[in-house]
């Protein structure tokens, strides 16, 4: 087979490498090297799958389904390996093989089209709360995760040059990153999250109704990983005319039912709406960046 790599993977990995990256050349090969270590039989490459990764359908040798998932290294997959044996299939996928030497996972196959999204808004985003309140453990003794200081600090980094040559979007900047210091003084708890989480992270499964999935695992307070959260479906709520009432309800919504303080997830809101809707515009999506922009006005 073919293991030819979706294009909205091709594309993401090309706004996150602009000068060009080799893993995708190496990719069928890694693929087909890595099916035939595990004598893995495949039934599809999943589309359109993935920004970071490729996510191969397969059945192992007894039969029973299977997902493998190739990433490039700045993907960090043996952080997710980690974080996914630390969860234990509570609240995430299970991980199905503890150790590789490829660097593939190979995981529990869930139901890869239908997703958390595709319920009712209201309904989404309170099986989506309850499967996140389950990551939230205390990370493992020793562990190596990267933690909310050190991945914000990056991104602080990006937007202030961005700001630089894109003055537009300065004050905004300014803003976030001066909630960022004051989030970074005193944060109330230290957990595993699962770092880029949404709806659309949450599949269906069998063993239990919902899981997450693809965790680019940090660690850090609860608040970081919920303010992703806030802003799924980002574009139905730019076109409500109540746009910004409903945000702030959904903000203190959300922090109520999963006992987060409010002011700290409308902080982290703001500088992760920020900083997405920056690269957003840096990378090329103005439209997306439009949106992220005014949603974090909102805020």
């Amino acid at each position: 087979m073919a293991f030819e790599a979706p294009p909205r993977l091709v594309r993401a990995l090309g706004e996150a490498a602009p000068d060009g990256d080799d893993w995708l050349q190496q990719l069928p090969g890694l693929a087909q090297q890595a099916v035939g270590r595990r004598e893995l039989a495949v039934e599809r490459v999943q589309v359109p799958g993935g920004r970071s990764s490729l996510v191969v359908l397969v059945r192992r040798a007894d039969g029973s389904p299977a997902v493998l998932k190739l990433a490039p290294r700045r993907a960090r997959p043996e952080s997710e390996r980690a974080a996914l044996a630390h969860w234990g299939g509570r609240g995430a996928v299970q991980l199905l093989e503890e150790s590789s030497g490829d660097g593939a996972l190979l995981l529990e196959r869930l139901h890869p089209d239908v997703s958390v999204r595709s319920l009712p808004e209201a309904k989404a985003l309170l099986e989506a709360a309850g499967a996140l309140r389950r990551l939230w453990v205390e990370p493992p003794a020793g562990c190596s995760f990267e933690t909310v200081a050190e991945r914000t600090g990056r991104q602080a980094e990006a937007m202030r040059a961005s700001a630089v040559r894109d003055p537009e979007v300065a004050p905004l900047v300014e803003v976030a990153l001066a909630a960022r210091a004051e989030l970074l003084v005193a944060p109330p708890e230290e957990r595993l999250l699962h770092g880029t989480f949404r709806q659309s992270k949450v599949l269906a499964g069998d063993r239990v109704p919902w899981l997450a999935v693809g965790p680019d695992p940090v660690v850090g307070e609860t608040a970081f990983d919920l303010a992703r959260l806030v802003r799924d479906r980002v574009e139905d709520l730019i076109a409500q005319p109540s746009g910004a009432a409903t945000t702030r309800r959904r903000v203190k919504r959300l922090a109520e039912s999963l006992e987060v303080d409010q002011e700290r997830l409308r902080g982290w809101t703001l500088f992760r709406a920020v900083e997405s809707g920056v690269r957003a515009r840096r990378v090329g999506r103005p439209q997306d960046a439009e949106l992220l922009l005014e949603f974090a006005g909102w805020l």
